[in-house]
């Protein structure tokens, strides 16, 4: 049985200007429903407001929460923080922080949202509002349900804002593998970063993972994996500079899932990153990435 979570929510309009566009999560739903996979949808609430200023600045939340962030602010983030963006963001923090308790319960839950790395302590950035991960990875560990948690971040594009909120934190490990030369141009410092080449394929990707996985599996020992299962890493992606193939990706996330569940670690994944003018496409790589986890988990 997979465990996805998601929220009608997840598909805020539009704000007015903005090219982004949130219309890919409903069609992840509608992928996944459409693949024939026995699945139970769990619907989340908006995260409290007293986890996030928990790692964001609390000047910032409330510029969040009154859906009054500042221009400067809403250009780092590529659209403005209208309400509906407010309560997506809540929604979307919440099932992060979902997914990972169904995670623990039955060893793999998937988000159909989040992964907002980029988002800083004081500001969003690149896409992001508020850091899910950051945010779920601190709650787990204040409320006694992890003593400690990987943050395994393979999005194409590093999770800058991750490592900076969870910097010097030795209960939570960061782990970004991104494109080296890609957003953002000033990199952070992750416990550790595997920077890849532009163009690097399948062999060379899943080459680098081996090499670094398994290491940081066993001598960190995580209670819980928070996976962000970004696709943008695929070889045909609008902001990608690798060169991963669907076959490519499908071995990635079920080595991931593999090395996980032998060691008995639960892992939840979240959507990350994937772009390119044919939403259908990139919503079909994000249900391709969830179902190989959970064919994986099942094993």
């Amino acid at each position: 049985m997979l465990h996805f979570v998601h929220h009608s929510g997840y598909v805020a309009p539009a704000p007015k200007g903005s090219a982004f566009r949130f219309n890919k999560y409903g069609l992840v739903r509608e992928a996944l429903a459409d693949s024939g996979r026995a699945t139970t949808v769990h619907a989340p609430e908006p995260m409290p407001r007293r986890w996030i200023e928990a790692v964001h600045d609390g000047d910032y939340v409330a510029e969040v929460m009154a859906a009054a962030v500042p221009r400067s602010k809403e250009r780092r983030i590529g659209f403005a923080v209208t309400p509906d963006i407010r309560e997506r963001s809540l929604l979307a923090q919440g099932g992060t922080w979902l997914a990972a308790l169904l995670a623990l319960d039955h060893g793999y839950a998937a988000n159909g949202a989040g992964g907002s790395h980029h988002a800083l302590p004081d500001t969003g950035a690149g896409y992001c509002v508020l850091n899910d991960l950051a945010v779920a990875a601190n709650r787990l560990v204040e409320e006694g349900r992890a003593n400690r948690v990987l943050i395994l971040d393979c999005d194409v594009h590093q999770g800058d804002g991750t490592a900076v909120l969870l910097a010097g934190r030795p209960d939570i490990f960061t782990l970004s593998v991104h494109a080296e030369k890609n957003f953002p141009a000033r990199k952070a410092r992750s416990s550790l970063d595997i920077g890849l080449p532009d163009g690097l394929e399948d062999d060379g990707y899943l080459a680098a993972l081996a090499k670094t996985l398994p290491a940081v599996l066993d001598q960190f020992a995580p209670e819980i994996i928070l996976y962000q299962a970004g696709v943008d890493p695929h070889r045909d992606d609008r902001l990608g500079r690798l060169g991963l193939s669907d076959a490519g990706l499908e071995v990635r996330d079920r080595y991931v899932m593999g090395a996980a569940r032998r060691r008995n670690i639960p892992l939840a994944s979240v959507l990350g990153g994937g772009y390119g003018d044919d939403h259908g496409e990139v919503a079909a790589r994000h249900a391709r990435t969830i179902l190989a986890l959970a064919d994986e988990a099942a094993q």
